[in-house]
């Protein structure tokens, strides 16, 4: 592994934390769907990895790295908080742009009577898994294992309960067991993509580096405030949402420093 370049880290890192999506999605083949109050659960630990992430493994590291480049201190801060909008700008503007339906609250962006509901679907957690990948290929390019391997554990952590709630969101729309899951399954293998991207993105040029990172987790925090907390507080159990939130923090801020 020390020996691969960061183009093929950053690849692989994202396609393994990408196929967690199918990993966590399994219950539904069996036919066990956990309850709806879990189901928030999984998801508000989700919200807390990524928040986690965001701060201690793409922030953080942005910040170091600008300030390395940049003697005045206010610049290093300045290019960050720039970079941070343009990642959620970013995602907003996907958001806008691009058709898609989300489980809850029905269709968003530009009318597509044409296209069916499940690829509505697909297109929407596609919008939500592409910065988590772009997000673990910029770690594995930046620093290599030391800084992609925490990311994408605590990014694959969280993607088997997403996987889960679009096989049991899909379950509940008519679809059969075995397409659930395969649906579920196929929308994490858009971060392998992301990864590349990310990964090449900073393996090309080395001033992009801080700019990078911080792109990436404004894109994440836009899908932790725009989709994850939002439907994890919709059913009246937001207080084990908070606990799962709570608990995914911690747990990546120790793999970030215990692997980082």
């Amino acid at each position: 592994m020390e020996t691969m370049s960061p183009l093929m880290l950053g690849f692989l890192g994202s396609l393994a934390a990408g196929a967690m999506t199918a990993v966590g999605a399994v219950p539904v083949l069996f036919g066990r769907t956990p309850s709806r109050a879990t189901r928030d659960l999984s998801l508000g630990f989700a919200a807390g990895v990524m928040l986690a992430a965001s701060f201690f493994s793409l922030i953080i590291p942005a910040l170091d790295a600008a300030g390395l480049r940049y003697d005045s201190e206010a610049t290093p801060a300045a290019i960050v908080c720039v970079a941070i909008l343009l990642g959620m700008g970013a995602v907003a503007l996907m958001n806008e742009l691009l058709p898609h339906e989300h489980f809850k609250t029905g269709r968003e962006g530009p009318a597509a009577a044409s296209l069916r509901r499940v690829w509505l679907f697909i297109i929407a957690i596609t919008i939500h898994n592409f910065p988590e990948g772009l997000a673990v290929g910029v770690g594995f390019g930046a620093d290599g294992l030391s800084g992609g391997t925490p990311l994408a554990l605590g990014i694959g952590l969280q993607n088997a309960p997403e996987g889960l709630a679009v096989a049991v969101a899909l379950l509940g729309e008519g679809y059969s067991k075995g397409r659930a899951w395969g649906i579920a399954a196929l929308t994490g293998m858009v971060e392998p993509i992301g990864g590349l991207l990310g990964a090449g993105i900073i393996a090309l040029s080395e001033p992009l580096l801080p700019w990078g990172l911080a792109f990436a987790a404004g894109a994440m925090l836009f899908v932790i405030s725009h989709e994850i907390i939002p439907e994890t507080h919709r059913s009246g159990h937001q207080n084990k949402a908070t606990l799962g939130l709570a608990i995914g923090l911690v747990l990546m801020l120790f793999l970030d420093v215990w692997l980082g």
